[in-house]
């Protein structure tokens, strides 16, 4: 994959995902800023809970953003009419975590890729059934399972379904969340390998959401990691891992073992210790503070933003500031 990228698909601009409840309102998503470029892969890193899937469905628009811009092929997708919007997320598809709960038990392999295909009128007729038959073998799947029900399937080949049908109406952007935490492990690199081909013969960008930094690593060409909502470093992806700059960064690398035990049993694991905060209550400083090994006086007073210190590498930590 190439290092450099130009023409931006996607421009994430202040998005914020906040939702009422009795206690509180609950910010999600706390001001979130990125862009993708046409062929990039934008990975999204972070603890379950952070805001990650929270953020793809407010850029769909499945759940409506609370405040900010979400850009497509330069085209304003948050103040969008139904109308456009239905004709926009042909352009942005999402692949779902849980690959059977994502398919309509009830229907067949070929009735489940063949929906977006007759919903955006992008093919009738049999050319609908050959469009099928063509995905499925694009995915790696024999054409001669469009007659089957999901149960019959494992969960990597259900996974493969689901792709299929985001490809089928031909995106340029796809949103993939956590794709293969609910696959096995030896199935994972599978599917992995799937997107990589997949990205190289129609030129697709990608969102990839996961808590798995070594997935991550393997198929992203830049890293976003979050943090209770918001974004606290950004960087290409094999600078990240050889040189973080925020200590929560650290963290989440030192957890990832590394197929080498003499450089594993010299390793030393970064332990997070004290409470996260609510996203309920607001928060005064940095919100890695109560965590936070290197914290100091002015982190309990003043929130970072997100800077950049290196070409191409921000983070939002008081320790580089100066």
């Amino acid at each position: 994959m190439s290092p450099s990228f130009q023409n931006p698909v996607l421009e994430v601009r202040g998005l914020k995902m906040h939702f009422r409840t009795p206690k509180g309102v609950v910010k999600a998503v706390d001001g979130v800023d990125f862009t993708i470029a046409a062929g990039e892969t934008l990975g999204l890193v972070g603890e379950s809970g952070c805001g990650k899937s929270t953020t793809a469905r407010g850029i769909t628009r499945l759940i409506t953003p609370t405040a900010g811009t979400v850009i497509l092929e330069g085209r304003e997708v948050t103040g969008m009419s139904t109308a456009d919007l239905r004709a926009t997320r042909q352009r942005m598809q999402m692949v779902f975590q849980d690959p059977y709960a994502s398919l309509d038990p009830r229907m067949t392999v070929l009735d489940i890729i063949a929906e977006p295909i007759r919903n955006f009128r992008i093919a009738r007729g049999q050319e609908v059934r050959e469009r099928v038959r063509n995905l499925l073998q694009t995915v790696g799947l024999d054409a001669d399972f469009e007659k089957r029900y999901p149960h019959e399937f494992s969960g990597g080949q259900r996974q493969r379904i689901g792709v299929a049908r985001a490809l089928a109406v031909e995106p340029i952007l796809l949103l993939a969340d956590e794709p293969v935490s609910a696959l096995d492990v030896s199935i994972q690199a599978q599917v992995v390998n799937l997107f990589e081909d997949l990205q190289e013969q129609f030129g697709l960008a990608y969102l990839f959401i996961s808590h798995d930094l070594s997935v991550v690593r393997h198929v992203s060409d830049r890293i976003a990691v979050m943090y209770l909502g918001r974004i606290v470093e950004i960087a290409p992806a094999q600078r990240l891992y050889a040189e973080p700059l925020h200590p929560y960064t650290e963290a989440l690398l030192s957890a990832v073992p590394i197929p080498d035990p003499v450089i594993e049993t010299k390793r030393k694991r970064i332990m997070l210790s004290g409470d996260v905060p609510s996203p309920v209550d607001e928060i005064q400083g940095c919100p890695f503070r109560t965590r936070c090994a290197q914290a100091f006086e002015r982190c309990e007073v003043e929130a970072p933003v997100l800077k950049e210190y290196r070409p191409g590498h921000s983070a939002s930590c008081h320790l580089h500031e100066d």
